[in-house]
């Protein structure tokens, strides 16, 4: 049970007890390893909402229908038809999504019934992990429509993005693997340039910071500076939260 692995990992982290309440403190990295290794894959799957039920069902139809279009455009014109569907159409869909609704909640009730305390506390942890993670991704959508410069990137980013067309490799892990490679084979004078590059690049990164954070408190809009303080308090400081 993949649950029962998070649970051991919390076991290897920092945790204290007061009052009968678990707490945990969670690195940068260790959100990391939970968003990207550790998800209840034995629980029962969340549904899908009525929309990407009808995309799965008619995908294959639209699909034949407009050969012409790759799968994005395939996605935007299913997604512009199912907007344009009449209601008594997309209650098919929406009937059956109700259904899966409520089956899922009977089979969450019956599994998290089945959880022993420690992995009943590691399941509140990942969720907390995630929520935190979506919330940082949202914050980060804002930041970009409201037009943050893009940050700064290291010598190592810049070699990369320079080579990664004409690097050999079937995929992407592949050359950003042999890029790696590469890099460590590289003299200190080859390194110097890009070097140079990254420390260019910092400086103009810096510059579009001060313009973009003075354009915000001139427009009324000095909020938005506090997600980049509080997402840059976050991976200093860690927080620590009751999983109980």
């Amino acid at each position: 049970m993949a649950v029962a692995l998070v649970a051991r990992l919390l076991a290897s982290v920092s945790v204290s007890g007061s009052r009968g309440l678990l707490r945990c403190t969670v690195t940068p990295s260790l959100e990391k390893c939970f968003s990207k290794y550790f998800s209840s894959v034995s629980s029962p799957k969340r549904p899908l909402p009525s929309y990407l039920i009808f995309l799965n069902k008619q995908r294959d139809f639209y699909k034949k229908k407009y050969p012409e279009l790759n799968s994005q455009q395939l996605t935007k014109e299913i997604g512009r038809i199912w907007r344009e569907l009449p209601q008594h159409e997309k209650q098919h869909y929406e009937a059956i999504a109700k259904s899966e609704r409520d089956k899922y909640k009977e089979q969450m009730a019956k599994y998290k019934s089945e959880l022993n305390p420690v992995e009943e506390a590691a399941l509140k942890e990942e969720k907390r992990i995630r929520r935190q993670i979506r919330k940082q991704a949202k914050i980060k959508k804002e930041l970009t429509a409201f037009g943050k410069p893009k940050k700064n990137r290291s010598s190592f980013n810049i070699f990369v993005s320079e080579h990664f067309q004409e690097i050999k490799g079937t995929s992407n892990q592949e050359k950003f693997k042999a890029l790696c490679e590469e890099w460590k084979t590289l003299s200190g004078f080859q390194k110097q340039t890009y070097s140079q590059l990254a420390e260019d690049d910092k400086i103009r990164y810096e510059n579009e910071m001060r313009s973009w954070e003075e354009q915000m408190k001139a427009s009324g809009r000095g909020d938005v500076l506090n997600y980049k303080f509080k997402m840059t308090q976050k991976r200093q400081k860690p927080e620590t939260e009751p999983l109980s």
